[in-house]
């Protein structure tokens, strides 16, 4: 039997700690205000993200003849998954605490697993890289630190990857909202672009680490993407989601962040009724819901989401994962014309 390490042990908590967990209302007012002032610099700085230099990433090894005419994707738990498409193997958002352990979400604030992953860190198969949305504890956790390879290939925020260059991690990529990286493995390619994703409402979004979703195109040579992924991220709907469709029409599959994360009464991701009006919005061909019943602090049980798209009517394919289930999708061969 393996036996996971335990938690590094956690320093005392301090006064400001302390006052949080006393006086969450009053914290959470100081901490709005902190955070609109802190937006309002940013967006001065910052603007609405640029596409800027696409990174291209050549990985070892030859993918052969790939079989891009059908892919898999298999549900661990929360938001991990592994993508296997193309000859590439990818791991999303590591996450393999058991229940009852926490994940850490900022300012003291801890949240307890209510589920097993599917399968053990050590189970996972040889990857290709990882793609991160952000950085908290129910997305990257100490023993996806401890257990994955230091030079793995890890897409994600400017944030997170200073983070994991602090634990030990040489090889992160880092995008800006809109910015690609291309990953080369043989004649196959993967492009991965940063979608914009926010994780809290207005000012509070400020005090919450960056998050983004992710569109992966892959295609072989000098063809056009033969399959369109969209996975979300922990964001809430918002009018930043309106740019990914004049962007990026005709995505066959989006995986949705789901769960209705609340903090103080505050929705911090995605629930049913956000979940559907982000199909209206990307208008993918299909749909898997990730993200849900994980964590004490959802609240929006995917049985609403199921149910509310099932009542819609909307023209799209559901798929629903249990732990350790697998979605195989079939990619038609593209038309070439003689």
């Amino acid at each position: 039997m393996t036996h996971l390490p335990s938690p590094p042990p956690q320093p005392p908590e301090n006064a400001l700690v302390d006052f949080v967990k006393k006086t969450p209302w009053l914290s959470l007012s100081a901490a709005l205000a902190t955070g609109y002032v802190l937006g309002r610099i940013a967006a001065s700085v910052t603007g609405q993200g640029h596409a800027g230099h696409e990174k291209v990433v050549h990985l070892p090894g030859w993918a052969g003849q790939a079989d891009l005419e059908r892919g898999s994707i298999f549900f661990v738990g929360t938001a991990t998954t592994i993508i296997s498409y193309g000859g590439l193997s990818i791991l999303t958002d590591p996450n393999f605490l058991h229940a009852g352990d926490h994940a850490h979400l900022g300012y003291g604030i801890t949240s307890a697993r209510r589920t097993d992953p599917a399968i053990e860190v050590e189970q996972l198969p040889p990857l290709d890289l990882c793609l991160l949305s952000h950085m908290h504890g129910d997305h990257w956790d100490h023993i996806a630190a401890a257990h994955l390879r230091k030079d793995l290939p890890i897409v994600t925020t400017r944030h997170a990857a200073a983070s994991l260059r602090k634990q030990g991690f040489y090889n992160p990529q880092s995008l800006d909202t809109w910015q690609s990286i291309v990953i080369t493995k043989g004649e196959v390619w993967l492009r991965i672009t940063a979608m914009p994703g926010t994780h809290g409402p207005g000012p509070l979004g400020a005090l919450l680490p960056p998050v983004m979703g992710s569109m992966l195109e892959w295609g072989s040579g000098d063809e056009p993407p033969r399959f369109r992924l969209y996975i979300s991220g922990d964001t809430l709907v918002g009018k930043h989601l309106h740019g990914i469709p004049r962007r990026f029409p005709n995505v066959d599959l989006a995986m949705l962040h789901l769960g209705g994360t609340q903090l103080f009464g505050i929705l911090l991701t995605m629930d049913a009724k956000q979940g559907l009006q982000a199909i209206r919005i990307i208008q993918p061909r299909a749909v898997l819901p990730i993200h849900y019943n994980d964590y004490t602090v959802f609240k929006s049980p995917v049985e609403d989401f199921l149910h509310a798209v099932e009542a819609s009517g909307l023209d799209v394919d559901l798929h629903y994962l249990r732990h350790g289930e697998s979605f195989t999708f079939r990619v038609p061969t593209p038309i070439t014309s003689s």
